[in-house]
């Protein structure tokens, strides 16, 4: 096949803003990845948008396996706001009430009948 380019569970991406080495961002709507390295805002760096990934989320949220998570933009973190914000994985891993990070499998999940 000559039109295979990579596989895509790491893209080179330039953010529209810094982002520090294990933070997420949202280019677009659609595509979200976390930074493998500190980015500079404009420059290409290295996101993985596949995956399994340790990502930071709001400390006073429980999170059962199975959650929808959805990127906070203003905060940086991951939570179960569905209003306004971009859905960007899915919880492996039951996080407590509280604490820091959740782990998440990187994508986009729709709920069953939305």
């Amino acid at each position: 096949m000559n039109n295979y380019i990579q596989d895509g569970n790491v893209l080179s991406l330039a953010p529209g803003a810094d982002v520090a080495s294990g933070v997420g961002y949202l280019f677009g709507t659609g595509l979200f990845g976390v930074a493998t390295e500190n980015v500079t805002s404009g420059v290409a760096g290295s996101f993985a948008t596949e995956g399994v990934v340790e990502i930071a989320k709001t400390s006073a949220l429980a999170i059962s396996v199975g959650d929808r998570l959805f990127w906070d933009a203003t905060n940086k973190v991951v939570n179960k706001t569905a209003s306004a914000q971009q859905c960007v994985g899915i919880a492996v891993v039951a996080a407590a009430n509280p604490s820091a990070t959740v782990l998440m499998k990187l994508g986009s999940y729709v709920a069953v009948g939305a």
